[in-house]
């Protein structure tokens, strides 16, 4: 029995801080106005979709019947509070391709090579945070009008870091909870006297 609770508890520790890679992978297409993406756990996808741009908000189709709008307004204030939790993230793969049109044109050999150049400058400030990070960062010009990039990210956090966040957003939800029971209780106090 005692020898079961330690390699059990071995095991556990093991797991807890063991690595997890979490890959998620993105593609634009602009003038169709969508963009497709799948989310992978360890190379093995979980899930995935597709998301458009509509006068609403963002609707992410989840399944063939199954499609959630974002509103630009929530997105907006929800995505600080979501760069928050991944502080403990570490960045491990970021490739990306930009395909634009304009191959015969020198406008478009020069969009081509500013989009090049800012892609080598965002990872030389990448690489001084992240620096096993691997990069890749490729412009490929087409014959036709087009605009599209490929993006693949991935991540790498363990149990320890998710339930840090975890704990974190809980305590946070918790703080604002008892912050509205006492301005409810307050005001519930102040027009009961008047």
């Amino acid at each position: 029995m005692g020898e079961f609770f330690i390699w059990s508890f071995f095991l556990g520790m093991v797991l807890f801080f063991f690595p997890i890679f979490v890959g998620m992978d993105i593609y634009v297409d602009v003038p169709k106005n969508r963009a497709w993406f799948a989310l992978s756990v360890f190379g093995l996808r979980v899930f995935g979709g597709y998301g458009e741009v509509r006068k609403e908000g963002v609707a992410i189709h989840l399944t063939k019947k199954f499609a959630v709008i974002v509103d630009f307004i929530k997105m907006r204030d929800d995505t600080r509070k979501y760069f928050e939790i991944t502080d403990g993230f570490q960045l491990y793969k970021l490739h990306h391709i930009v395909e634009t049109g304009g191959a015969e044109s020198i406008y478009g050999i020069m969009i081509a090579a500013a989009l090049q150049s800012a892609g080598g400058a965002a990872f030389s400030v990448l690489r001084t945070r992240h620096p096993f990070l691997s990069l890749k960062n490729g412009t490929v010009l087409a014959d036709h009008n087009c605009l599209k990039v490929s993006v693949e990210v991935i991540t790498i956090f363990n149990g320890l870091v998710l339930t840090l966040a975890f704990t974190k957003k809980s305590l946070e939800a918790l703080l604002n909870w008892i912050r509205n029971k006492k301005l409810t209780a307050l005001w519930n106090a102040r027009r009961n006297n008047s």
